[in-house]
């Protein structure tokens, strides 16, 4: 080792020691030790953590290559935005607010962002690395490809398999889990009198399945248990065809299993593909046009070529609009993104997505004005304004003027705005007066700009506490803590609705396995599991897309990019919405195979 080598080894492992060091005395600034403060700081554990990071730190910053300025710059932004979502969420988590003046917040922000951003760099090395040697191999063995007749073989028992893996859990919680606006979208087709509130579809995919069951067999259970079995077939033919996709596209065996049983028996799986409310149906239409995003970028010329692959597409993309109206929102963004991409076949590219929202909005549209739907109100739209108002009312009340808190109780009522509830924005916004805002929608939109120029921060901290379970890995979802529903009240989680609406009721045939997923959804037992709870975790998994997202960027997989934009922007959709929810990122479960498909073999 020469002089200026030994130089150069000095100055990283002076580096290694104070971004560790550093590192170890800000941690506690994103550990939610709530009560027991000294339980890091007052630690011998904390010992073992300096010396870890010291060691990672030097052994990165050893053979990571300096010079890659994009990698670190995807990296550092990876980093910073994560950093940041654990020093605002513990905050949250802990009072309800973040604490703009707190020093030690912009001390730690850096200092962890920093220590962060090498490890992920070293990290990608390292999965490089693995890749590398992995295609190195793939040359010199040639993977034998299944049959026609033996993968349709493959996919008919894979379907059977699933289907047969949820019965038990099925019969458990019989007739399915009827709630999450269930009744209400059943009343709708029971009373002939429709609103856009929910998909339209789904209203008559659901309500029809029950009504015409229950006039049959006079039983509503019944009912209710053929609608769920119909979305059993639905959500297992579209896991089969994932599943049918990675082997035609070489994902290894072993990973195919894993995530078959995965699709078999992990809980957030079987419960909500056992459940009424929309989001499953949603989901697996997201699923599939993730997948035909996929093959459209991968195989550009083959799929242009194909009609087959084309109307995939279209029937993918329509179907998902058609289920959820943020997925609507969602694909309006990708549109732009999917020309750009796709600027050398940018005819049929524009004529599949215009063929996609024709679909959408002549099926949507139609059924609408044949049943005279009423348009729904736009309280969901302004949920976000809505809980910013409340919440600043609340806090805050003396910069209202006397004509401000009169033009607020126009279209909050004062026994709307005393429900403020900094989680769930439903006690308010179900009580907006949506007939007098649309009246003078100018007047009440300057008042919420007023209001939040004289109280930004107060705006900032409305929307952070109410959707922090989508990004920040350590929440417990305990949302609707203290409300009372049909047959429980909520306690400390409020993870999975686990209820049976009227007309229907539980009736389960395993009493045991009901009472295993009643303590799922309703009571913090999984959360208590180091590691296994962050397969539960919304914002854990959100951080792992991200992560991965951040990486096949910075290896330049711009095919692989385009799906996972999807799913970012159908999360973006649901930052804005009226609480943090699993069901509203189900993809983040539904897709997880794929995203590590994606990741180890990038399919």
């Amino acid at each position: 080792m020469n002089e200026n080598e030994f130089r150069i080894k000095m100055k990283l492992n002076t580096a290694a020691f104070l971004i560790a060091t550093a590192g170890t005395l800000c941690f506690p600034q994103i550990l939610n030790l709530k009560e027991n403060t000294l339980g890091f700081t007052n630690s011998i554990f904390s010992i073992f953590v300096w010396l870890l990071c010291i060691y990672a730190v030097n052994w990165s910053l050893h053979t990571i290559d300096l010079k890659d300025k994009r990698g670190w710059m995807i990296a550092a932004v990876l980093s910073f935005l994560f950093t940041t979502a654990m020093l605002f969420g513990v905050r949250l988590d802990a009072v309800g607010n973040v604490n703009f003046k707190d020093i030690s917040l912009w001390i730690s922000l850096p200092v962890l962002t920093c220590l962060f951003t090498i490890l992920v760099r070293k990290f990608w090395n390292f999965l490089g690395g693995m890749k590398d040697r992995k295609g190195r191999l793939a040359q010199h063995i040639q993977m034998p490809k299944t049959p026609a007749k033996a993968a349709k073989h493959v996919n008919i028992l894979t379907f059977l398999f699933l289907i047969l893996c949820w019965l038990p859990v099925f019969l458990a919680v019989y007739p399915g889990f009827f709630v999450y606006d269930a009744q209400d979208e059943w009343l709708q087709v029971a009373s002939r009198s429709f609103t856009t509130h929910h998909p339209i579809v789904h209203v008559l995919l659901l309500g029809g399945i029950i009504c015409a069951v229950h006039k049959a067999t006079d039983s509503y259970n019944l009912g209710i248990a053929c609608y769920t079995l119909v979305q059993m077939v639905i959500v297992s033919g579209g896991f089969t065809y994932l599943l049918s996709f990675m082997r035609k596209r070489g994902v290894s065996k072993m990973v195919r299993i894993v995530s078959m049983c995965y699709f078999a028996f992990f809980p957030v799986i079987v419960m909500f593909t056992l459940c009424s409310a929309k989001d499953a149906l949603f989901t697996a239409a997201l699923l599939l046009l993730l997948l035909s995003l996929l093959d459209m970028g991968s195989n550009k010329e083959e799929f242009f070529a194909s009609k087959q692959k084309m109307l995939f597409f279209i029937f993918s993309a329509a179907a998902m609009m058609l289920f959820r109206k943020n997925g609507v929102y969602a694909f309006v963004v990708m549109v732009p993104i999917l020309l750009i991409y796709h600027k050398d076949n940018l005819k049929k590219t524009g004529l599949i997505i215009m063929a996609a929202f024709l679909a959408y909005f002549l099926i949507n549209g139609g059924l609408t004005a044949a049943l005279h739907a009423e348009t729904g109100g736009k309280q969901e739209m302004l949920t976000v304004p809505i809980q910013q108002l409340a919440r600043t009312y609340k806090f805050n009340r003396e910069v209202f003027e006397p004509e401000d808190i009169a033009a607020l109780h126009e279209i909050l009522p004062e026994e709307a705005l005393v429900l403020y509830n900094p989680k769930l924005s439903d006690p308010v916004k179900v009580r907006f007066q949506n007939n007098i805002f649309s009246a003078d929608k100018a007047k009440y939109i300057k008042l919420w700009a007023r209001i939040g120029l004289k109280k930004p921060l107060s705006y900032i901290n409305a929307w952070l506490v109410n959707s922090y379970g989508f990004w920040y890995p350590d929440t417990v979802i305990d949302v609707y803590s203290g409300n009372t529903v049909f047959t429980f009240t909520y306690g400390d989680s409020s993870y999975f609705g686990y209820e049976v609406e009227e007309p229907g009721f539980r009736d389960s045939k395993i009493p045991w396995l009901d009472e295993a997923y009643r303590k799922l959804a309703l009571e913090i037992s999984q959360e208590k599991i180091p590691i296994y709870s962050m397969l539960y975790s919304p914002g854990g998994i959100f951080w792992g897309i991200a992560f991965v997202f951040a990486y096949v960027l910075y290896r330049k997989k711009y095919h692989l990019v385009i799906p996972y934009l999807m799913v970012l922007l159908t999360w973006l959709t649901v930052i804005l919405g009226p609480t943090y929810l699993p069901r509203y990122v189900l993809i983040f479960w539904f897709g997880l195979p794929l995203f590590i498909a994606m990741l180890l073999e990038e399919v």
